[in-house]
């Protein structure tokens, strides 16, 4: 749509980097407002949020460099033009949860009651963040003649130009605001540390999953060419976050 927000000489806003920096901001904003029942500093949230967002960056990129990486065999530099697009979410959330997990552990704070008060923050701003692939063109779908179809005509736009698509990325914006407000509710009703944080990953796993189908751009193959990698990955997550349900499930109701 419009990839490049505007531009001034040499300088040029990239409206995909806004909404990043955007999602992150309300992020950490919200998050800070959901800690503050838990008298957690909220300087504490803004450095476990450097941290996670920093090594989400570089996770994100290097997974969606693995995928694609031809595209950059020719073009080394290209591949930290990340202002541009090009970011998985998955890899982004594997190194995240591993450098987070050590900072948490670091910081002797509680791991899983830390991770349930930082996930909807993480939901709000992931969906805040998709608005930007809108405007890019990345993650863009297959095509289709759906009344909801977009066609994308800027020339710098990743998507492939004057063809009907199906809004892949509207639809990942929808699923994580869906998400967040099922999250948000679920914190008044949860029964143990964990709960919060496994549950979103089941769901988002079945909704990027379904989301993958739709995708006209090239995601890796992770089974043949039915699934893709994010797809493939989502359902080790999946049932690893049903294994870890269970576990945090049993482990509180023994304590109780």
């Amino acid at each position: 749509m419009h990839p490049i927000l505007f531009q001034i000489g040499n300088f040029s806003l990239y409206t995909y980097g806004l909404f990043v920096a955007l999602g992150f901001a309300s992020a950490l904003w919200f998050t800070q407002q959901n800690a503050k029942p838990h008298a957690i500093n909220p300087q504490v949230i803004s450095d476990i949020f450097f941290v996670g967002l920093i090594s989400a960056i570089l996770g994100a990129r290097l997974l969606y460099v693995v995928i694609d990486f031809k595209a950059y065999q020719d073009d080394f530099l290209g591949i930290f033009k990340i202002w541009e697009g090009g970011l998985v979410f998955f890899g982004g959330f594997i190194m995240a949860v591993i450098v987070t997990f050590i900072h948490l552990r670091l910081r002797d704070l509680n791991v899983w009651k830390t991770a349930d008060i930082i996930t909807p923050g993480i939901v709000l701003g992931h969906a805040v963040g998709r608005i930007g692939c809108f405007f890019a063109g990345c993650c863009y779908g297959k095509a289709c003649n759906l009344p909801i179809a977009i066609t994308f005509k800027h020339p710098e736009s990743l998507a492939p130009l004057n063809i009907a698509l199906h809004p892949t990325q509207i639809y990942s914006v929808l699923s994580n605001l869906i998400l967040f407000f099922f999250i948000f509710w679920l914190q008044k009703h949860k029964r143990f540390n964990g709960m919060i944080f496994w549950t979103y990953i089941i769901l988002y796993s079945i909704f990027r999953s379904a989301i993958e189908f739709f995708r006209g751009d090239f995601r890796g193959d992770f089974f043949v060419e039915f699934l893709s990698v994010s797809q493939g990955i989502g359902m080790v997550f999946f049932f690893i976050a049903l294994i870890m349900l269970f576990i945090l499930s049993k482990k509180a109701h023994d304590t109780d």
